[in-house]
């Protein structure tokens, strides 16, 4: 009986012995491939170029087989931001006449009511008297278009890009101009009959302007 089971304990061992084998060659594979670069990947050096970052000598750019650079085109399709000064503002006009109309026919009014004061999401219309600014001292007030957005810019940028919430990016530009316009006019900053256009986004001065400042990391004005 004892040599029955030293023989069979020889047997596991002895079967264990190839498994153990391809254990440590994956393991030093594992290895290797660890302390290298990926097949077709650039190998990164261990030298510091100076800068705090690792250095990579006589390396190429990755290449992963898949995907093609993007054209001029597909960038520009994204490239759509647009600054305080108006810069990226695209040609066309509106009015808000006709941004009352897209308010309803885009479904701004489903989320924002038919004024842009009723909810049942974000509140876009009201103004604070004396165009104060006393968010700091008062957390219960919301924060709309009238009362703390400081360029109209940024509304038109917004707008564009993100709305209608289930449907981003599908109004033209003249529509977004004009319901653009809808806001401004809930808001008492453009008149019923105004026509929106890049000089209007960028004329209309926002009560909240003044509130705030670029930062520029060496402390800038102090707004109260």
């Amino acid at each position: 009986m004892r040599r029955a089971n030293v023989v069979s304990r020889w047997l596991t061992v002895a079967a264990l012995l190839p498994a153990l084998a391809a254990c440590g060659a994956d393991d030093s594979e594992g290895g290797a491939e660890a302390g290298s670069a990926a097949p077709g990947a650039a190998a990164v050096a261990t030298t510091d170029p100076g800068n705090g970052t690792p250095g990579r000598a006589g390396a190429t750019e990755p290449v992963y087989g898949f995907g093609t650079p993007a054209t001029a085109s597909q960038i520009a399709a994204w490239d759509i931001d647009i600054g305080p000064d108006g810069a990226g503002l695209p040609p066309g006009q509106g009015t808000v006449a006709e941004g009352l109309e897209v308010w309803e026919r885009h479904r701004c009014i489903l989320c924002h009511g038919p004024t842009g004061r009723e909810g049942p999401n974000d509140l876009l219309t009201g103004r604070i008297p004396g165009d104060e600014f006393p968010f700091a001292n008062d957390r219960t007030l919301r924060s709309t278009v009238g009362n703390y957005w400081p360029y109209a810019t940024t509304l038109f940028d917004y707008t564009r890009r993100a709305m209608p919430f289930d449907l981003p990016g599908t109004m033209t530009d003249e529509e977004v101009y004009a319901v653009v316009g809808a806001m401004l006019y809930f808001n008492d900053l453009l008149p019923a009959d105004a026509v929106v256009d890049s000089a209007t986004v960028v004329d209309t001065r926002m009560p909240a302007r003044d509130r705030f400042v670029p930062d520029n990391r060496t402390g800038g004005p102090t707004i109260r």
